[in-house]
Parts: structure tokens; C-alpha cells; sequence
């Protein structure tokens, strides 16, 4: 578990134009420090600086690494941080639709802490083209497939 490995966890949940950060404290789950940037290396260097505010070991829990925070993710990776990536969860209603960053951030610590697998931050470059490519292709051979078995006098590919 990441509670092991880590004295703090900083969760960020983020927007296009902002990110919200909470420093959460592994042992205990408690907030330390909550921080909202631009979402520009100015912002990102802020949140580093908040990081470095508390000692020992950190990770941090990054909501959409391959969206509006993947940004953030390349600015950490640049600088060694460990950069956990978590998925967007489905909120529950918030009493008269109220939202807040800051609870979205807290949680993303927290439920980093919680996990037992951890997921890296999705490739870029080279290796996000090769999956884009196995993806269509899975995605042709399926289909193939699909109008062969519906229609048994039709072939597909050579004869």
C-alpha cells in the first residue's frame, strides 16, 4: 500500500483553468495544506513549493493525467516526483449541486492512500501511438468477425 511508502500524499483534483491540492498526512488521513493554482508552470511551481513545505516522503495522486492534468503530471515527471494517476470517479449528488475542489482534492489523497494497485500515468509519444493503433486494430478484427457470423455467405478479407 502507498501508506507504507509515502509520509504524505497530495491529491489534486483539476480543471482546465485551475488545479486544487490537498496535502494529506499518510498515517492518519489528516489535511495539512490545501493549495488552488493557474494551470501554467507558475501554478505547477506553487504546488511543488506546498509539497516541499512538509518533510519525508510524497506521492502524488493526480485526477485525469491524460486530460487537464496531464500538464501537471509531465511538470512532476520532469522533476523525479512519483505521480499516481486516478481515474475520475462518479460523484455523488451534492446537496443543492454544490461543489468543491477542495473535497475532490482530500479524497483523491485518501483513496490513493486506500488502493492496493496503482496506476502510472498514461504514456505519451511512441508508446500512446502503439496502443491507439492496437486499439484499432482489436476493433477491425471485431467487426470483421461480427459480419462474418451474421452473415455466413458473406467472406471478409481474401479468398
Amino acid at each position: 500500500m502507498l501508506a507504507e511508502l509515502v509520509d504524505v500524499v497530495i491529491g489534486v483534483d483539476t480543471h482546465k483553468h485551475t488545479h486544487t491540492a490537498a496535502v494529506v498526512v499518510s498515517t492518519t488521513g489528516a489535511v495539512v495544506e490545501e493549495l488552488t493554482v493557474v494551470t501554467d508552470p507558475d501554478g505547477y511551481s506553487d504546488l511543488v513549493a506546498m509539497a516541499e513545505r512538509h518533510s519525508g516522503l510524497r506521492a502524488w495522486s493526480i485526477e485525469g493525467t491524460g486530460g487537464y492534468g496531464a500538464g501537471l503530471a509531465r511538470f512532476l515527471a520532469d522533476r523525479d516526483e512519483r505521480v499516481i494517476e486516478l481515474d475520475r470517479p462518479t460523484r455523488p449528488a451534492r446537496r443543492n449541486g454544490a461543489k468543491s475542489d477542495a473535497l475532490d482534492a482530500v479524497r483523491a489523497g485518501r483513496e490513493a492512500l486506500a488502493r492496493d494497485h496503482l496506476a502510472q500515468p498514461r504514456a505519451e509519444g511512441d508508446r500512446a501511438a502503439l496502443s491507439l493503433l492496437l486499439t484499432a486494430r482489436r476493433s477491425a478484427v471485431d467487426a470483421a468477425r461480427r459480419r462474418t457470423t451474421a452473415a455466413p455467405g458473406i467472406r471478409c478479407g481474401r479468398s
